[in-house]
């Protein structure tokens, strides 16, 4: 089992995660995680806090010379913004002296579409910084450097994962699945919202900046695909075993993530049966599979029964705007329970491209579970193996007829 756990606030010291699971012998290519975590604090729309922070993540234990042992893997993320935050988030019972930053009041206004007042109720904090700093998607850096660790591991048995924006407000593709992974790979990282239409991304920059204009923020929807996904992933014998399952409950825990699709997603409601499966045809020699069959379509997204069928998988996710507004909504000051407009934090006017690289992170993490469980392995190499050894007799099975 490949899993994980972080910890830290969006303006404390560090982040930290453990990751347990990962074989030994995976040799770790640390500019590829740095370079991750550079991908998901890019994006057009996004806010101040890019500008301070340049994250790199630094292994604390289970990697010994560039590569895995087999123990947990525990990384740290510095906050470089720690030292103006010092007076405000010290862990000490009292201040220590020669604290950096400011002494910031306490927020005690939640902002509507946030965890402030849930988390306030929840965990009966007055201060509501001591909700907001832990759900900020701040700490979505940490699964990111997780994820390309899972990364990697995938790629020994071939697996690519990318992703694309299809939606910013009123700016939308109009057929994401039309979309190939050849075209997502062509993608340059460092494109403004990581769109494989110019002229429909344009349209998407446009809204954002009518949003920031407004004092407002903008919401929108990506897709991940994972290419050469081997088939039989997942289970359909427990519910909890469905991969379908796993992927959407891993794309719900990234912040402001309210709906998931998988292949057609919410369509499927609305179309006859005769337009929505997949059709199994004969492979040809010209179009070889790793199940000896094609298929015309993917509406299913590479996913069926909670299994996958060997077709590229395709996982998308409907991000809501940010919930810190310049122009703030109405909302209660806690202390008072008068009406006060709602608490302003440094914040983006959209951050959708950033979640997609998250929801590639998530991707990776769940199918690397997968993988493992499936494949087994305490090393990388027992893992390769038995993939190999599953892959070449799936390809006999229907060579052989």
């Amino acid at each position: 089992m490949l899993r994980f756990l972080t910890a830290g606030e969006s303006h404390g010291q560090a982040l930290v995660t453990i990751v347990d699971g990962v074989p030994a012998g995976l040799t770790i290519d640390f500019d590829a995680v740095t370079a991750q975590l550079r991908r998901r604090q890019g994006g057009y729309g996004r806010g101040r806090r890019m500008a301070i922070e340049s994250d790199r993540a630094s292994a604390l234990s289970g990697i010994r010379h560039g590569r895995s042992t087999g123990a947990p893997i525990a990384l740290l993320i510095p906050n470089k913004d720690w030292s103006n935050w010092q007076k405000t988030m010290y862990v000490e019972p009292e201040q220590p002296e020669g604290s950096g930053g400011v002494d910031r009041p306490a927020v005690t206004r939640p902002r509507p579409g946030h965890a402030d007042l849930a988390g306030a109720v929840k965990y009966g904090h007055d201060d509501i910084r001591d909700v907001l700093e832990r759900a900020s998607a701040r700490e979505t850096a940490a699964r990111v450097a997780v994820g390309a660790l899972a990364r990697q591991l995938l790629a020994c048995i071939e697996v690519e994962i990318g992703s694309h924006v299809f939606t910013i407000g009123a700016a939308s593709l109009p057929d994401p699945l039309a979309i190939t992974f050849d075209l997502i790979r062509a993608l340059p990282d460092d494109g403004p919202l990581h769109c494989v239409d110019a002229a429909i991304e344009q349209q998407m920059i446009a809204e954002i900046d009518r949003a920031r204009e407004a004092g407002d923020t903008m919401g929108g929807s990506f897709e991940v695909i994972a290419h050469r996904v081997p088939p039989g992933l997942g289970s359909y014998v427990q519910w909890d075993r469905k991969l379908d399952g796993r992927l959407a409950q891993a794309m719900m825990s990234i912040p402001a993530i309210k709906a998931v699709g998988i292949g057609r997603g919410p369509a499927v409601a609305s179309l006859p049966g005769s337009r929505i499966h997949d059709e199994i045809l004969p492979s040809v020699p010209s179009h070889p599979t790793s199940v000896g069959v094609v298929r015309p379509t993917n509406n299913a997204g590479g996913l069926e029964g909670g299994v996958t069928n060997g077709e590229d998988l395709r996982v998308s996710g409907y991000m809501k705007p940010i919930a810190t507004l310049m122009k703030p909504l109405r909302s209660v000051d806690l202390t008072t329970m008068a009406e006060s407009p709602a608490a302003i934090e440094r914040s983006d006017v959209c951050a959708v491209p950033a979640a997609a690289v998250v929801g590639e992170a998530m991707v990776a993490i769940v199918l690397a579970d997968a993988a493992m469980e499936k494949f087994g392995g305490d090393t990388v190499d027992e893992f390769v193996r038995s993939w190999q050894a599953t892959r070449d007799k799936t390809l006999a099975r229907f060579q052989s007829r």
